[in-house]
């Protein structure tokens, strides 16, 4: 059986990134409601995305003979102020991809796992540059500015 670190990281992402997906598919809705439609289709294809990779980490669990877990999750928030929502899911992007870096790393010898786990950490980590990057125009063009761009 594979490295058992490696097992409990990809159980650890099925279960925390089904629930990232589905708090991304409810900031699709809000902001769908306040008819911000760029935010909308952005947080709905990144849920797409991530249950993508629920998905992989499944199917790679099942591979390597793990038991695959449907595990409770704490409760997430939900953010009605878009700007908000894009400091948490900064925030939510830079603590993943500390502890993703050190998965990867652990399945260096596991090449299919450590090839799902550095698609995965690519996509997180240009998450992030897109919330830097939206957090710093939104510094350079004021707020409103910012939330008239995403009707």
């Amino acid at each position: 059986m594979a490295n058992e670190k490696i097992i409990a990281g990809l159980q650890t992402i099925v279960t925390d990134l089904a629930q990232q997906a589905d708090g991304h598919a409810i900031q699709s809705r809000i902001f769908a409601s306040q008819g911000f439609s760029k935010l909308e289709e952005k947080y709905a294809e990144h849920a797409v995305e991530e249950r993508g990779y629920v998905d992989k980490c499944i199917d790679r669990l099942i591979d390597l003979g793990a038991e695959v877990k449907l595990e409770a999750k704490k409760e997430a928030p939900v953010c009605k102020d878009p700007v908000e929502w894009i400091k948490y899911d900064l925030q939510v992007s830079k603590d993943g991809l500390a502890w993703l870096k050190d998965l990867t790393d652990a399945a260096l010898g596991d090449y299919t796992t450590y090839d799902i786990l550095k698609a995965y950490y690519q996509d997180e980590e240009e998450d992030l540059y897109w919330a830097e990057s939206q957090l710093e125009l939104i510094e350079k063009i004021g707020e409103q500015n910012w939330l008239v761009q995403q009707i």
